[in-house]
């Protein structure tokens, strides 16, 4: 049987040379997570590195009220895009920044479909036209870690894919994962020497 299962799936551990199904690819796995952590300063997402600050929640929202009408969940969703995924906050950030904005003057909502879109006012506008600083996204801070965290979490999701594969795939399964990885590998290799 060769560890497989009845059904033709390897079972937890028994892929020969591997321990794919086992605690030992997860462990490889949290290895991985922490050295990336390490290297970069903590978990990607929420309080990736340093925290963000009020004010970088501020000049955000001001940023992107300033492109067009948002609402709360669009405002969290637009900063992760554009921080590449290093910075989402929290509607506990964004939800009291929101309302000081509009005690501010700064900013109006509007119910629309059952959401409150957020707009800027004329002040709102001057005020984001005047920022002394571009949005906290566009920092080269920010760009740096986007740049230098890209390719260490495609391999963790890579990572991740090929460990299902490995725990819940038939034997012809495994082999046509085996195959792609290492066409990966050499295609990756092939980029560093092209010049």
């Amino acid at each position: 049987m060769n560890g497989q299962n009845d059904d033709g799936r390897f079972g937890a551990g028994h892929i020969p040379g591997a321990n794919w199904g086992g605690q030992g690819l997860w462990d490889a796995l949290d290895q991985l997570r922490e050295g990336f952590e390490q290297r970069f300063g903590g978990a990607p997402g929420p309080g990736f590195g340093s925290r963000m600050g009020r004010g970088d929640v501020r000049a955000a929202v001001l940023a992107l009220l300033a492109e067009q009408p948002m609402h709360g969940y669009q405002i969290i969703h637009e900063i992760e895009q554009r921080s590449g995924g290093l910075w989402k906050p929290s509607p506990g950030s964004v939800y009291p920044t929101l309302q000081m904005l509009s005690d501010e003057g700064l900013i109006s909502a509007e119910e629309s479909g059952g959401k409150k879109v957020y707009s800027l006012t004329e002040s709102g506008r001057t005020e984001a036209e005047g920022a002394d600083q571009s949005a906290p996204w566009e920092s080269a801070g920010m760009k740096d870690a986007a740049r230098a965290t890209a390719l260490p979490k495609a391999g963790a999701k890579l990572a991740q894919a090929a460990a299902t594969v490995g725990r819940t795939g038939t034997s012809t399964q495994v082999a046509e994962a085996v195959a792609v990885l290492d066409d990966a590998r050499r295609k990756l290799y092939a980029i560093l020497a092209q010049e």
